[in-house]
């Protein structure tokens, strides 16, 4: 079968590999879409720990059962997406409910090969079927917009409330519209990029271009001082880790999504001060993740318009390529079978 594959720092190769067998409580699916994210350009430039080439990436895809064993509530035909972490059920975070912060967590299409190829074999308890009226495309958005779910559910957001998202990326314009769904009032984004600046303007966000304001200032402005009551840190820089801090109100929240390359300085003497509240978020649960798939089902949740390019997998360089450019693109889906 073909499979994208990352064969080593800035390399990728379209490979012909051997067709995975299924072993007992697996499932083998034909992949209808893959996306890339930002995890994935993670492993493509060589600063993941954990991915090791080959390695055939992709762990946000959707597609249709080939092959199962009997027995299960799935069956041959099921459209399906997969939930790709995989924990290991016997560490206190996993016995206690929360596999998310599994202590060996690991994933589909980083620590085992993913969505980016013809066929791939998963766990059977790691399926969730697709209603009917949602199509394959869209489903191939659950993750992602589990990690949106899980953010604000996270945080203490109450309805009239105003929200910052620092990060205009797919992730952040997911958090802000789960965050409209919530009840928030005004929803800052900021970002460099004036495409995806654009697009949160389109679907009713307030964007604020870091280029070209002070995005401290402007927020307070806008706040008459005071700050917004919830922010959500989704660009992993040390200039976010300081606006983090800067703008939230006395008493209000900081919710870290992104994963810092760097660690950053935090100004915690000003938080300490300002009783500001910082939580941290991994992943999602399996109810996230259940919930995105309602959510974009019932049309409560448009993840159409993130949707930039769709590209058959012999493109696949080319969609990390236009991946590397946040001024062409937001949420690229691959095709791996035509």
């Amino acid at each position: 079968m073909k499979a994208g594959q990352y064969l080593s720092e800035k390399k990728l190769g379209l490979s012909q590999i051997e067709k995975p067998s299924v072993k007992d409580g697996e499932a083998l699916v034909k992949v209808s879409f893959a996306g890339i994210c930002g995890t994935d350009m993670m492993i493509y430039f060589g600063k993941h720990p954990r991915a090791k080439a080959p390695l055939t990436m992709g762990h946000e895809f959707s597609g249709v059962i080939e092959e199962i064993a009997d027995g299960s509530s799935f069956t041959i035909g099921d459209r399906v997406v997969v939930e790709p972490t995989i924990s290991c059920g016997q560490c206190p975070a996993c016995q206690s409910g929360h596999a998310n912060v599994c202590k060996t967590l690991r994933l589909i299409g980083i620590d085992m090969d993913g969505g980016f190829a013809e066929y791939v074999a998963v766990p059977i308890n790691r399926l969730h079927k697709i209603p009917d009226e949602l199509p394959a495309s869209i489903a191939a958005f659950t993750e992602p917009v589990a990690v949106a779910v899980h953010s604000v559910r996270k945080s203490d957001l109450l309805v009239g409330e105003n929200v910052a998202i620092l990060g205009a990326g797919p992730i952040g314009l997911l958090i802000g519209m789960v965050a409209k769904l919530n009840g928030a009032n005004n929803i800052f984004i900021s970002d460099i990029s004036p495409y995806r600046l654009a697009k949160a303007e389109e679907l009713g966000f307030i964007s604020l271009d870091a280029r070209k304001v002070n995005v401290t200032e402007e927020i307070l402005s806008r706040t008459n001082g005071h700050g917004v009551d919830v922010v959500f840190e989704v660009a992993g820089s040390q200039i976010t880790a300081n606006q983090m801090v800067e703008i939230v109100k006395t008493r209000g929240q900081i919710v870290v999504v992104s994963v810092f390359k760097q660690p950053p300085t935090i100004d915690f003497a000003k938080m300490h001060y300002n009783e500001i509240s910082l939580t941290t978020t991994r992943c999602y649960s399996r109810d996230d993740f259940s919930t995105a798939i309602s959510l974009m089902a019932q049309g409560k949740i448009d993840v159409a318009p993130i949707i930039s390019h769709e590209l058959p997998i012999e493109e696949l360089e080319q969609g990390f390529s236009l991946m590397g450019n946040p001024d062409e693109s937001l949420k690229i889906l691959i095709k791996p079978s035509m």
